[in-house]
Parts: C-alpha cells; structure tokens; sequence
C-alpha cells in the first residue's frame, strides 16, 4: 500500500485489510477514532513507533504530561507542530509515496 493510498482510505468504512497493527492504529487516529487507536498503541508499547503514536494520542486529547512520558518512551522530542502534520509523518514513516 502507497501513502495515497492509505489516504484515500481514510474515506472507507472499514480499515483494508492486513494493515499492520501500527498502520491499522493509524488508520484509525487518522479517522478520530481514539479510543480504538489507544487500544492499539497500548497492546504494543515494546515498540518505539506505537509509543510515539501513543504519545501523539495523548496529545491529541490534551493530556499533554502524559503525552511527554509517551514522547520520552518513543525517544522523540514533544512534537511541536499541527496533529494532522505528526499524524501524516507517522504514515509516511510506514509507506512509500
């Protein structure tokens, strides 16, 4: 699957199929559909990527404190930018153009 892909598939009910569980999470934050992206990121906290992904989430909510313990256990600074532009680097860290 390309970035555009992926993009275009943000207007579908359902989230294609074999996504990995990041990609699927992003799926899913990209749709604000928080809570089912939080029970991805949560399941996967061994991995750097879900961790930023979850600190992005945090963010997302406001709960900004609890976003930068997610941002230290991702190794990432806080992100200072918009959430759609973290939320569209996250994909493009997943795909290709």
């Amino acid at each position: 699957m390309t970035y555009k892909e992926f993009m275009d598939s943000q207007t579908q009910l359902e989230a294609p199929a074999h996504l990995t569980p990041l990609l699927e999470a992003l799926w899913y934050a990209g749709r604000d559909e928080w809570h089912r992206a939080h029970d991805i990121a949560q399941d996967n906290e061994h991995d750097p990527m879900h961790n930023w992904l979850h600190a992005f989430l945090h963010r997302q909510e406001g709960d900004f404190g609890n976003a930068a313990y997610w941002y230290r256990r991702a190794n990432r600074t806080v992100y200072s930018g918009g959430l759609r532009e973290e939320w569209q680097e996250m994909v493009r860290t997943q795909l290709p153009a």
